[in-house]
C-alpha cells in the first residue's frame, strides 16, 4: 500500500512474499509524476498485475502508468477499469524496468491515489486468465510457446490480456455508476475540507407536469450530496392546482427552495428567466420540471468550478430514464467543439453557466422555444476561449422520457428547428457565412469561399498504378468544379508503360506537373516535396487512389481550410463498397490511433448522428487533408525523418493542434478511397518492423495526448472507434 505523507510515499507488496517487509521507495505528490523504484526488487521481465485505488476518477483513467528502463525509455501500460475507483495493469515488465511511473493525464482533473500494490502472476494463472479474455489467441500462444518461439508466445499472451470486452449500458451502470456509501463518506469528507463552497442555483421552470415527476424532480435536487445549492422555481401559470401546492409544501419544508409564481403562460424562455431573477449562487444550473439529477451532480460541478475559477460553462454527460426509473439512451459527448455544436446542441443536459455571464446575455430568448437552449450556447460560446468550457465526462442527468413528460408533436419539432437555425443564421452573419438546414433538420454553417477563389495545390505521390491515378487526374480535371486548381503528382520512380502513357496524355493540361522524386517510398518526405513546388496558398495531400463522387467537395474543403481558425480539414472517405473508410481520427485507437465509425454504412447517421455533422477532430488521414501552406510551413511539414509512412498525418495535426488551430471534419465533401491499393498492406517484415518503430515514436513523442482524445468520451471502448462500452 502507499502511505502518501507529504511530496514522499512508500509501497509495499503484502500480496508477494518475495517483497514482504520490503518497501518500495516512491516518490511524487497527487496530480504530478509518482515514480515507484523496483532496482533490486527482481520485477525485470517478470508477469505481475499493478492495482491502484484513485480516488474520484469513477472508473476514469486520470493517470498513465509506464514502465521505465534504465535508460529512460519508457513504455505505456494501458489500465483496465474495474469498478468505481479501482484500475489495474496485468503483463510482463520489461526485463531492463527500472521504475514504474504514474503521470497526470490532466492539468485539471489530477489523480489521487489512494492505494497500488504489485503482485507476481505465475505462468499458469497468467495463461489461464488470457484464455478467458481471447481462448483462440491464447491456444495459439501456448502452441508457439511448446514449439520453443517464447517472444512470439509472450507477445500473443499480452495481446490476449489487453483485451477489454464491451458492454452494454446496464452492465456499465452496475460497474462505473454507482456511489457506494464508501464514496459517499468521501464526498462528504472531501467538500467539508473546502474553505469556500460555491453556491449552485438550479434553474426550474414549472407548467403543468405529472405531480409526481415534479416531486421526483425536486427530491433529486433536494438529495444531492453538494449541500451548496439553491432551487428557484419559476411556476408558469400552472393550471393543475396540485402543482403550486406541492410547490409550497416543498418551499415550506426546504429553506434552499425559493418560488415565484407567473400570472401568466409565457413559455419555457420567460420561466426560466423568472427562476434566475431569484437566483444568488455564482453559478446557474438548468433542471427540467420532468426530469433528474444524479446524487453527485452538483458536487462534480462545484468541484471543476474550485478547480478552474474561470470556467464559464461546464455540461456533463446524460441518459435518458423511463417511467419505471429504467435508464437507457445514454449520451457520453465530446469535449468542447464548436464546430459540432453550431450544427447541434450536443451539450444539452445537465449545462451549467456562470450566473453574471448568464444575467448579461439577457438568459433564455423568448421567440425561440424548443432551441432556447441552442440559442443561448451559441451567444455563449462565441469568441468564447475554449480553456473556459468544462466537459465532465459522467452521467450526471437523466433525461425523463415518459407520459406526463411533454414530448414534441411534429409541428413543435418544426418550430424548434426553425428556431435553431434562426439562432445559427445570426452566429454565421458575422462571420460572413450562411445557415443551412442540413440532413434531418440538423444545422449546417456554410463557410464563403474567398473572393476570388484561393489557389489549390493538390498534392498527389504515386508510383505506377496508372489505373489508379488516371481515376484521380479524371476526377480532378472533369468532375470537379473548383475553379483553381494546381497538381503537383511526385512520382516516386514509375516504370510501366502505362503510366508515361497517362502523363503523355495529360501533357498540354496547364494545371498538372509531375515531380520527378525517385527513392524508397516514404510518403512524409514525397508530400513535403510535393508542398514544396505548389504554387497554391492551400494545400491538398491527396492519395492516388481517390474517387471524386460530386463536383462540390473541393469547394467544401478550400472553404473551410480557408478559415483563420482552421489548420486542417479532412474529408468522408467510403470504401468501394459505399462503407466508412474515415470518419475522422480517434486517438488512442489500437495504442496510437484509428478511423471513427470505420465499416458503418455510409448513409448511416453514426452515433448521435455524428457522421452527418461537421465537427472538430484530434486529426484527419493524409490521404485527403487540406491545409493552408503557411500553417503547414509553420509547423514544419510532415516528419519525414521519423514517420516515413504511419502515423505522419496523426502527427502533422497533432502539431498543427499545439500550435493553436483546430482541425475539421466535414460530411459535405465524400470520396471513395481505394485504400492502400498501391502501395499494398504492412505484411512483410520490413514493413512490420518500420510500422512498430514509428509507433514507438508516436507513443514517446505523444503518449499522454494519445490517451486523452478530447473527441472521444473515456467512457468508450479503444478497441475500435465505435463509440461503444
Amino acid at each position: 500500500m502507499a502511505e502518501r505523507a507529504g511530496p514522499q510515499a512508500r509501497l509495499t507488496s503484502p500480496l508477494e512474499p518475495t517483497l514482504a517487509g520490503r518497501p518500495l521507495p516512491a516518490t511524487g505528490a497527487d496530480g504530478a509524476d509518482l515514480r515507484i523504484d523496483l532496482a533490486g526488487a527482481g520485477l525485470g521481465g517478470a508477469w505481475v498485475s499493478v492495482t491502484w485505488r484513485d480516488a474520484g476518477s469513477g472508473g476514469i483513467a486520470r493517470a498513465l502508468l509506464s514502465a521505465v528502463s534504465g535508460d529512460g525509455a519508457s513504455v505505456a501500460l494501458v489500465e483496465e477499469p474495474l469498478g468505481g475507483d479501482a484500475f489495474a495493469w496485468t503483463g510482463r515488465l520489461p526485463s531492463d524496468v527500472a521504475t514504474l511511473r504514474l503521470t497526470a493525464l490532466s492539468r485539471t482533473d489530477p489523480f489521487r491515489l489512494h492505494a497500488i500494490t504489485i503482485a507476481r502472476r505465475g505462468r499458469l494463472g497468467i495463461v489461464a486468465r488470457a484464455g478467458l479474455r481471447q481462448p483462440g489467441l491464447t491456444a495459439q500462444a501456448v502452441y508457439w510457446r511448446v514449439l520453443g518461439l517464447k517472444v512470439r508466445a509472450r507477445g500473443m499472451i499480452a495481446r490476449a490480456l489487453a483485451h477489454r470486452a464491451e458492454t452494454g449500458y446496464a452492465a456499465w451502470i452496475a460497474r462505473f455508476d454507482r456511489l457506494t456509501t464508501a464514496e459517499r463518506a468521501r464526498i462528504r469528507a472531501e467538500i467539508a475540507g473546502w474553505e469556500a463552497r460555491p453556491l449552485i442555483s438550479v434553474l426550474m421552470p414549472v407548467h403543468d407536469p405529472d405531480p409526481r415527476v415534479l416531486e421526483a424532480a425536486i427530491r433529486s435536487v433536494r438529495s444531492q450530496i453538494y449541500p451548496a445549492w439553491e432551487l428557484c422555481i419559476a411556476d408558469d401559470a400552472s393550471t393543475d392546482p396540485r402543482i403550486p401546492r406541492l410547490i409550497a409544501r416543498h418551499a415550506r419544508e426546504e429553506p434552499r427552495i425559493r418560488c415565484v409564481r407567473r400570472p401568466e403562460n409565457g413559455h419555457i424562455a420567460r420561466a426560466t428567466n423568472e427562476a434566475l431573477s431569484l437566483a444568488s449562487g455564482a453559478y446557474a444550473a438548468f433542471l427540467d420540471h420532468d426530469d433528474l439529477l444524479a446524487e453527485n451532480a452538483l458536487f462534480e460541478v462545484a468541484a471543476a468550478v474550485r478547480a478552474d475559477p474561470d470556467l464559464e460553462l461546464i455540461y456533463t454527460d446524460e441518459d435518458k430514464v423511463d417511467g419505471r426509473g429504467r435508464r437507457f439512451e445514454p449520451h457520453f459527448k465530446a469535449g468542447y467543439d464548436r464546430e459540432l455544436l453550431w450544427a447541434q446542441n450536443y451539450v444539452n443536459h445537465l449545462c451549467v453557466v456562470r450566473t453574471e455571464t448568464l444575467r448579461r446575455l439577457g438568459g433564455l430568448r423568448p421567440g425561440f422555444e424548443g432551441s432556447q437552449d441552442h440559442d443561448l450556447l451559441l451567444r455563449l460560446t462565441e469568441g468564447l476561449d475554449r480553456a473556459r468550457v468544462r466537459h465532465l465526462p459522467k452521467v450526471l442527468y437523466h433525461w425523463r422520457a415518459a407520459a406526463g413528460s411533454g414530448t414534441f408533436s411534429d409541428r413543435a419539432l418544426a418550430r424548434a428547428e426553425d428556431a435553431r437555425l434562426r439562432a445559427l443564421a445570426e452566429v454565421a452573419s458575422r462571420r460572413g457565412a450562411r445557415a443551412e438546414r442540413g440532413e434531418q433538420g440538423f444545422n449546417r454553417l456554410v463557410r464563403p469561399l474567398p473572393e476570388p477563389p484561393p489557389l489549390v495545390s493538390v498534392v498527389i505521390p504515386t508510383r505506377d498504378r496508372a489505373e489508379l491515378l488516371g481515376v484521380v487526374l479524371d476526377g480532378l480535371f472533369a468532375r470537379t468544379d473548383y475553379p483553381a486548381l494546381d497538381v503537383v503528382v511526385v512520382d516516386n520512380g514509375s516504370t510501366e508503360p502505362a503510366t508515361r502513357d497517362l502523363f503523355a496524355r495529360y501533357a498540354a493540361e496547364p494545371r498538372l506537373r509531375v515531380l520527378s522524386a525517385p527513392g524508397p517510398f516514404n510518403f512524409s518526405d514525397l508530400s513535403n516535396r510535393g508542398a514544396a513546388a505548389a504554387r497554391g496558398s492551400i494545400l491538398l495531400f491527396l492519395n492516388n487512389d481517390i474517387e471524386v463522387l460530386e463536383p462540390g467537395w473541393l469547394t467544401e474543403l478550400a472553404a473551410i481550410a480557408s478559415d483563420p481558425e482552421i489548420g486542417a480539414v479532412g474529408a468522408k472517405l467510403l470504401y468501394p463498397d459505399g462503407t466508412i473508410q474515415h470518419g475522422g481520427i480517434v486517438l488512442g485507437i489500437g495504442g496510437i490511433a484509428g478511423h471513427s465509425h470505420l465499416g458503418l454504412p455510409g448513409d448511416a447517421p453514426g452515433y448521435f448522428a455524428r457522421m452527418m455533422l461537421s465537427q472538430e477532430a484530434s486529426a484527419v488521414t493524409g490521404a485527403c487533408l487540406a491545409t493552408r501552406a503557411d500553417v503547414f510551413s509553420e509547423v514544419g511539414g510532415f516528419d519525414a525523418a521519423h514517420l516515413a509512412v504511419a502515423f505522419n498525418d496523426v502527427d502533422l495535426c497533432l502539431r498543427i493542434r499545439a500550435a493553436g488551430y483546430r482541425i475539421v471534419w466535414t460530411p459535405h465533401a465524400r470520396l471513395v478511397h481505394h485504400e492502400s491499393k498501391s502501395r499494398g498492406a504492412e505484411d512483410t517484415p520490413e514493413k512490420c518492423a518500420r510500422f512498430e518503430a514509428e509507433s514507438r515514436v508516436m507513443r514517446e513523442r505523444w503518449e499522454p495526448v494519445l490517451r486523452a482524445d478530447p473527441y472521444y468520451n473515456p467512457n468508450f471502448s479503444r478497441a475500435a472507434a465505435h463509440y461503444r462500452l
